[in-house]
């Protein structure tokens, strides 16, 4: 049995119809949030004076004895429970007897749906918050363990500055930080609660969604019962918070895919957090970190079906809109494991250090460290710029050692000469933020402030 069958007299929906429009065998996983809503649905019809306070306790003992059911795993769907919020006034009626048809009053299936994907919503970006706060104490903790390791830091692929390892990992640290931010703000913003708002219009009834909203934890009431039943807005900017940090996850994992390559040989992949080859015996695969690459184009897709699907809709409601938890469902499920086997990747795996320090101990990585020590000495940049240039390109192209070159330049000499070993150009970098030992240092206080806030912050949330 629908709940609008009363329009259609006694003719039954076609088998086709039921079958396309369906959406129970997704959206049971709102079951909790959909009981949540009820409940209080129920308790601000018993404030209105609209139920009895026995009508009240019959109506929420059933809604209990559902709840206890589907956790059990002993909730039989019908065949006409189209979806969940269908299955659960049908066994709340079944439960309650003729009270339960009074479960529905003053609500509508639009404003039930968009209470209960926005409770999920809530309680579903804190658990990645959380688990974004913990992916970051990992890199704070390998940052620390780092101590004065460097390797080269790069641009286009080749080798540019040397950086302090640590350095390296706070990057991605900054970048989760950022993801972590928006995830905070997609879920404050979503903490609105459109129970109340009815169809499209609101009600004649003496409801308070300002108190069922209180109830159900919401910040605050919708403003327009329009927009309450039709904004997606919501999940929207929760899917492009998920797809932002799929897609830093997925730059880490390219990194960790090159650098555990015998090619760059800078990462040494646990054992536990690696696969093999089903031909190739000697084979150890990073596939954590492919997959953390393959799954950001998925999460891509989920946000810019959604966009595209919320894109032409008019005000208000419109069945269009039951697209809109599949992606949601998707991109958190991906996005939750995804932050979790990466954080366990980066707590084992071994860096080969020595490997790292001498690919950025190649002289012509501290080639800007000569143009700056020109500039000292009162040469203008762009001037210091081509000399430089002049000089390594004279090596390269005769074969020769570029400290000894660099030696025997007129304008540079052993002095400059002496920025070009081991372990200097690093140590040079002094500018707040820069990659060098002091400012790094700065920044791991910094960085363990912010992760020690998150921590507190979502801890309980």
């Amino acid at each position: 049995m629908t709940l609008w069958q009363g329009r259609f007299g006694g003719a039954q929906p076609a088998e086709e119809l039921l079958r396309y429009t369906e959406s129970l065998s997704f959206d049971r996983r709102l079951a909790a949030d959909d009981l949540h809503g009820s409940r209080a649905h129920v308790r601000g019809l018993g404030r209105a004076g609209i139920l009895t306070a026995a009508e009240v306790g019959v109506l929420l003992g059933a809604l209990d004895r559902v709840g206890e059911e589907l956790a059990a795993g002993e909730l039989s769907f019908a065949v006409g429970d189209e979806d969940i919020h269908t299955a659960v006034e049908r066994r709340v009626t079944e439960v309650a007897g003729p009270v339960g048809a009074r479960l529905h009053t003053g609500r509508s299936r639009n404003d039930q749906v968009a209470t209960d994907l926005r409770l999920f919503a809530k309680r579903e970006l804190a658990g990645v918050a959380r688990r974004l706060v913990d992916l970051s104490a990992v890199l704070l903790d390998r940052a620390r363990q780092a101590g004065g390791a460097y390797l080269p830091g790069y641009t286009h692929l080749q080798r540019a500055q040397p950086v302090l390892l640590a350095h390296h990992l706070l990057a991605h640290g900054w970048a989760f930080v950022r993801d972590l931010g928006r995830v905070a703000d997609a879920r404050r913003r979503l903490d609105v609660s459109p129970l109340g708002a009815g169809a499209l219009a609101g009600s004649s009834l003496p409801l308070d969604p300002g108190a069922t909203a209180a109830d159900l934890g919401f910040a605050r009431r919708f403003d327009n019962s329009l927009d309450a039943v039709s904004d997606r807005d919501f999940v929207a900017e929760s899917l492009f918070a998920l797809a932002m940090v799929a897609i830093h996850l997925s730059r880490l994992g390219e990194e960790l895919v090159l650098w555990s390559s015998e090619e760059w040989g800078f990462a040494v992949l646990d054992d536990a957090y690696a696969t093999g080859s089903s031909m190739l015996p000697q084979k150890k695969n990073p596939d954590v970190a492919e997959l953390a690459r393959g799954k950001a184009g998925r999460l891509i897709g989920d946000l810019t079906g959604l966009l595209a699907t919320l894109k032409g809709l008019p005000l208000a409601y419109n069945r269009d809109l039951q697209e809109d938890k599949e992606p949601l469902f998707d991109g958190l499920d991906q996005v939750g494991p995804g932050l979790a086997a990466m954080g366990g990747i980066l707590r084992t795996v071994r860096w080969d250090l020595d490997r790292m320090q001498a690919a950025a101990d190649v002289p012509a990585a501290a080639a800007v460290d000569l143009a700056e020590w020109l500039v000292v000495r009162g040469m203008p940049f762009r001037r210091a710029h081509e000399l430089v240039g002049g000089v390594v390109r004279e090596a390269l192209s005769g074969g020769r050692d570029l400290v000894e070159v660099v030696a025997a330049h007129p304008d540079l000499g052993t002095d400059a000469a002496a920025l070009l070993a081991p372990g200097v150009a690093v140590r040079r970098r002094t500018t707040p933020g820069g990659a060098g030992p002091v400012p790094v240092a700065a920044q791991l206080a910094r960085f363990a402030d912010v992760v020690a806030a998150a921590r507190q912050e979502w801890e309980d949330a």
